[in-house]
Protein backbone atom coordinates (compact mmCIF):
# COMPACT_ATOMS: atom_id res chain seq x y z
CA UNK A 1 0.00 0.00 0.00
CA UNK A 2 1.32 3.65 -0.89
CA UNK A 3 0.35 6.31 1.51
CA UNK A 4 1.73 9.63 0.46
CA UNK A 5 0.95 11.50 3.64
CA UNK A 6 -0.25 9.91 7.21
CA UNK A 7 -2.73 12.46 7.60
CA UNK A 8 -4.36 12.21 4.82
CA UNK A 9 -6.36 8.53 5.82
CA UNK A 10 -5.81 7.33 2.14
CA UNK A 11 -4.01 4.77 0.90
CA UNK A 12 -3.42 3.15 -2.83
CA UNK A 13 -2.93 -0.40 -3.62
CA UNK A 14 -0.20 -1.33 -6.46
CA UNK A 15 -3.08 -2.42 -8.59
CA UNK A 16 -4.75 1.53 -8.04
CA UNK A 17 -1.46 2.79 -8.68
CA UNK A 18 -0.86 0.25 -12.12
CA UNK A 19 -4.17 1.61 -12.69
CA UNK A 20 -3.29 5.45 -12.82
CA UNK A 21 -0.26 4.72 -14.89
CA UNK A 22 -1.99 2.69 -17.52
CA UNK A 23 -4.93 5.33 -18.17
CA UNK A 24 -2.43 8.06 -17.93
CA UNK A 25 -0.63 6.52 -21.53
CA UNK A 26 -4.23 6.82 -22.74
CA UNK A 27 -4.63 10.74 -21.67
CA UNK A 28 -0.96 11.23 -22.99
CA UNK A 29 -1.90 10.95 -27.09
CA UNK A 30 -5.01 13.85 -26.10
CA UNK A 31 -3.18 15.77 -23.67
CA UNK A 32 -3.65 19.20 -26.11
CA UNK A 33 -7.65 18.11 -25.72
CA UNK A 34 -7.64 17.19 -22.06
CA UNK A 35 -5.96 20.09 -21.07
CA UNK A 36 -8.19 22.43 -22.66
CA UNK A 37 -11.22 20.05 -21.04
CA UNK A 38 -9.80 20.49 -18.44
CA UNK A 39 -10.26 24.61 -17.69
CA UNK A 40 -12.75 24.43 -19.65
CA UNK A 41 -14.64 22.05 -17.09
CA UNK A 42 -12.77 24.28 -14.44
CA UNK A 43 -13.90 27.25 -15.35
CA UNK A 44 -17.40 26.18 -15.74
CA UNK A 45 -17.87 24.64 -12.37
CA UNK A 46 -15.60 26.93 -10.33
CA UNK A 47 -15.35 30.79 -12.10
CA UNK A 48 -13.73 31.85 -8.82
CA UNK A 49 -10.45 30.15 -10.18
CA UNK A 50 -10.86 31.84 -13.90
CA UNK A 51 -9.34 35.18 -12.35
CA UNK A 52 -6.46 33.18 -11.97
CA UNK A 53 -5.05 32.44 -14.83
CA UNK A 54 -4.06 34.91 -17.14
CA UNK A 55 -5.35 34.55 -20.91
CA UNK A 56 -1.87 35.66 -22.35
CA UNK A 57 -0.30 32.44 -20.24
CA UNK A 58 -2.94 29.99 -20.45
CA UNK A 59 -1.28 27.75 -23.11
CA UNK A 60 1.65 27.47 -21.20
CA UNK A 61 -0.44 26.75 -18.12
CA UNK A 62 -1.83 23.82 -19.85
CA UNK A 63 1.31 22.56 -20.94
CA UNK A 64 2.59 22.79 -17.42
CA UNK A 65 -0.59 20.86 -16.09
CA UNK A 66 -0.18 18.14 -18.30
CA UNK A 67 3.55 17.69 -17.65
CA UNK A 68 3.27 18.03 -13.72
CA UNK A 69 -0.04 15.51 -14.29
CA UNK A 70 2.67 13.20 -16.04
CA UNK A 71 5.52 13.98 -13.39
CA UNK A 72 2.85 13.08 -10.72
CA UNK A 73 1.26 9.61 -12.03
CA UNK A 74 5.23 8.59 -12.79
CA UNK A 75 5.92 9.51 -9.25
CA UNK A 76 3.31 7.52 -7.41
CA UNK A 77 5.68 4.24 -7.26
CA UNK A 78 8.17 6.71 -5.37
CA UNK A 79 6.18 9.01 -3.10
CA UNK A 80 9.56 9.83 -1.57
CA UNK A 81 10.21 12.58 -4.36
CA UNK A 82 7.11 13.13 -5.44
CA UNK A 83 5.88 14.81 -1.59
CA UNK A 84 8.42 17.88 -1.83
CA UNK A 85 7.64 18.43 -5.45
CA UNK A 86 4.16 18.33 -4.48
CA UNK A 87 4.46 20.89 -1.18
CA UNK A 88 6.64 23.51 -3.23
CA UNK A 89 3.22 23.68 -5.73
CA UNK A 90 1.44 23.95 -3.05
CA UNK A 91 3.07 26.75 -1.13
CA UNK A 92 3.23 28.27 -5.07
CA UNK A 93 -0.05 28.27 -5.82
CA UNK A 94 -1.26 29.65 -2.04
CA UNK A 95 0.98 32.52 -2.87
CA UNK A 96 -0.66 33.03 -6.49
CA UNK A 97 -4.43 32.77 -4.83
CA UNK A 98 -5.43 29.59 -4.83
CA UNK A 99 -8.03 28.58 -1.81
CA UNK A 100 -8.30 25.46 -0.25
CA UNK A 101 -11.94 25.01 -1.32
CA UNK A 102 -10.28 25.04 -5.06
CA UNK A 103 -8.70 22.11 -4.58
CA UNK A 104 -12.54 19.95 -4.86
CA UNK A 105 -13.36 22.20 -8.09
CA UNK A 106 -9.65 21.23 -9.69
CA UNK A 107 -10.29 17.58 -8.89
CA UNK A 108 -14.12 17.61 -10.46
CA UNK A 109 -12.67 19.21 -13.35
CA UNK A 110 -10.22 16.30 -13.51
CA UNK A 111 -12.26 13.29 -13.00
CA UNK A 112 -14.72 15.07 -15.55
CA UNK A 113 -12.36 15.13 -18.27
CA UNK A 114 -10.76 12.22 -17.64
CA UNK A 115 -13.69 10.64 -18.11
CA UNK A 116 -14.17 12.42 -21.18
CA UNK A 117 -11.18 11.44 -22.41
CA UNK A 118 -11.26 7.63 -21.47
CA UNK A 119 -14.58 7.05 -22.74
CA UNK A 120 -15.16 3.57 -21.93
CA UNK A 121 -12.01 2.83 -20.17
CA UNK A 122 -13.03 5.05 -17.40
CA UNK A 123 -14.25 1.90 -15.35
CA UNK A 124 -15.45 2.34 -11.74
CA UNK A 125 -11.87 0.97 -10.94
CA UNK A 126 -10.28 3.79 -12.47
CA UNK A 127 -12.76 6.23 -10.95
CA UNK A 128 -11.82 4.85 -7.81
CA UNK A 129 -7.65 4.37 -8.66
CA UNK A 130 -7.57 8.46 -9.67
CA UNK A 131 -9.67 9.50 -6.74
CA UNK A 132 -7.30 7.67 -4.36
CA UNK A 133 -4.22 9.48 -6.01
CA UNK A 134 -6.12 12.41 -6.30
CA UNK A 135 -7.03 12.69 -2.41
CA UNK A 136 -3.99 11.69 -1.57
CA UNK A 137 -2.17 14.55 -3.47
CA UNK A 138 -4.53 17.49 -2.54
CA UNK A 139 -3.83 16.09 1.32
CA UNK A 140 -0.53 16.58 0.51
CA UNK A 141 -0.75 19.99 -0.86
CA UNK A 142 -3.36 21.15 1.89
CA UNK A 143 -1.01 20.21 4.27
CA UNK A 144 1.77 21.88 2.98
CA UNK A 145 0.03 25.65 3.00
CA UNK A 146 -1.59 27.11 5.91
CA UNK A 147 -5.29 27.16 6.09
Amino acid sequence: MLTLSPDTGTTMSPDQTRIVQTTWKQVVPIADTAANLFYDRLFEIDPTARPLFKAETLPEQKRKLMTMLGVVVAGLSRPEEIIPAAQALARRHAGYGVADSQYDSVGAALFWTLEQGLGPAWTTEAQEAWTAAYTLLAGVMRQATPA
